[in-house]
């Protein structure tokens, strides 16, 4: 249904093509711009993924930052080999259990999970819902391997973007409205986006805006981080005031939980389809959620039959068999209501390396709550957890948070890519469409992105864009429950993606195409 908004309205984003240099597609145009720069200055893929990673965390604060967590897929040109990289969220060997005890209303959380609600929503807001974080070892780690420029030249852009205070545009005082109760909550994130506490920093609706958060905290934090290196988020002075905020704060976090902290190289996920391939990340991730899906809709339909409603149907039936698996035995229980609270992005450099990188503080805005010595809005990864003892997924210390990221690079005959997205449990079946649209059908990058899809995420009903009703959405019906859903900025029915691809030697990217401050920006050339 689409409301009381435009039957007519069009809106397409044409992304990027590069005929010799990188592209860098993310959720935030200015990232991407950073990103670039850095290709430009000589910078591998991997160099500007650090750069777009802590820029991002400053321009999307309520996304992700150096207080969350994640995964990414790295493509080596030169080795024609795929590495995976974990960097997810994990519980702290101090935390217990029983603070977080049942509130016996039988009712869920209201949040991203429908686990019964805990007393307080300790597990939810504050800091007793604060995880381990790992995006700066992740950035780190895969810097110290491939790249070439220096760790504190990748972190000025975001320092600088930090020290100039995000403007509050109208989707920022969307966002921030959107969330102004809970961040009244904590009296350090309630000062940093609302005014007096309780209204949002917002500005008149016919009016330029020049209102800009204070980010200044964060912007030492980030300053100290490239003085002094990553390891001081964990071992050092920046550990020491995280550690002190969060326990301050009601949290577990411990300072043997960050020293001992270590983003997990791992052998990745290889996933045949068609006559092409993706790789994904192995574990705690919604990686062998996707193998299992693309494995069962190739079983069902041919790559020519690819647009079909009895496709659509196969792909819908395989993505709900794929759930009810994870489900199951993985243990995420994520609703399928959620709203998105992640962010991805997508590089290519030059020579053909490329990074597919996402990262999420887990709720949007993370636990609502802000570490006010560093600046950093902190996680609320223990909501990852089922409260309830004795589930797959139960809370206990030291356990490794499940994801539902699902950061892929794939192939096909003469093209490669990376992509991904953000959108909760809504990121996979994205991923999966849009690579075989890619694979299947051979449609450019933006088509294959702009293309309308479903989100079949493990709820009852299959929600269809509204541009697949008549054959697809019928033949849909005589199956499942299904809606239509119209595709807009805000709030967002389908996952927001982002992705770059390489067909010979030339790179193009684009982003979703209702992502406000999304885009694809190529590498500029002197």
């Amino acid at each position: 249904m689409s409301g009381s908004f435009s039957r007519s309205q069009s809106v397409r984003k044409p992304g990027v093509t590069a005929t010799s240099g990188g592209v860098v597609a993310a959720q935030h145009a200015l990232a991407a711009e950073a990103g670039a720069q850095v290709l430009a200055a000589g910078g591998d893929a991997v160099d500007a993924a650090v750069a777009v990673s802590f820029a991002i965390g400053v321009l999307e604060p309520w996304m992700s930052g150096p207080m969350g967590g994640g995964a990414m897929m790295l493509w080596r040109e030169d080795e024609g080999r795929a590495y995976a990289v974990n960097y997810g969220m994990r519980a702290s060997e101090a935390l217990d259990p029983a603070h977080y005890p049942l509130a016996g209303t039988g009712k869920a959380t209201g949040d991203l999970f429908p686990w019964e609600a805990v007393v307080e929503d300790r597990n939810v807001i504050g800091g007793s819902s604060v995880a381990v974080p790992g995006t700066v070892a992740g950035a780190a780690e895969v810097h110290g391997r491939f790249g070439r420029m220096p760790w504190a030249d990748l972190l000025a852009p975001a320092i600088s973007f930090a020290k100039q205070g995000m403007l509050v545009d109208w989707y920022a005082a969307l966002i921030i409205a959107s969330s102004a109760q809970a961040l009244s909550r904590d009296p350090d994130a309630a000062a940093l986006f609302l005014d007096q506490g309780t209204w949002p920093k917002i500005f008149g609706w016919t009016a330029q805006s020049e209102l800009r958060l204070d980010q200044s905290a964060m912007a030492a934090t980030l300053t100290r981080l490239a003085e002094a290196g990553p390891r001081d988020f964990y071992e050092g002075d920046i550990a020491q005031a995280l550690v002190a905020d969060v326990t301050a704060k009601g949290g577990f976090l411990t300072a043997g939980d960050l020293a001992s902290y270590r983003a997990d190289w791992q052998a990745p996920l290889h996933i045949p389809f068609r006559d092409g391939g993706l790789w994904a990340v192995p574990s705690f991730s919604a990686g062998p959620t996707l193998a299992d899906a693309v494995a069962r809709w190739q079983q069902d339909y041919a790559a020519a039959e690819a647009a079909s409603p009895q496709a659509h149907v196969a792909r819908a039936t395989a993505l709900r068999a794929a759930y009810e698996a994870r489900l199951a035995g993985m243990g995420d229980h994520e609703a399928a209501k959620a709203p998105g609270c992640t962010t991805h992005f997508s590089i290519v450099d030059r020579q053909g390396n490329m990074v597919a990188m996402t990262q999420t503080l887990l709720s949007i805005f993370g636990s609502r709550t802000l570490s006010p010595q560093t600046g950093l809005m902190l996680n609320n990864g223990i909501m990852w957890f089922d409260p309830e003892p004795g589930k797959p997924n139960s809370l206990a210390p030291g356990k490794r948070c499940l994801m539902n990221v699902c950061p892929v690079i794939g192939e096909a005959p003469g093209r490669r890519f990376a992509l991904g997205a953000s959108g909760g449990r809504k990121i996979m079946p994205a991923v999966g469409q849009i690579a075989g649209h890619l694979i299947e059908q051979g449609m450019t990058l933006q088509d294959a992105i702009e293309a309308p899809r479903l989100d079949v995420s493990g709820g009852d009903v299959v929600i269809a864009d509204e541009r697949l009703a008549g054959a697809v959405t019928g033949a849909l019906a005589a199956r499942f429950p299904t809606a239509t859903a119209q595709r807009l900025p805000f709030p967002y029915a389908f996952a927001c993606p982002a992705g770059v691809m390489r067909t010979g030697d030339v790179n193009s990217g684009t982003t979703e195409t209702f992502s406000p401050w999304g885009d694809g920006v190529a590498e500029p050339l002197s």
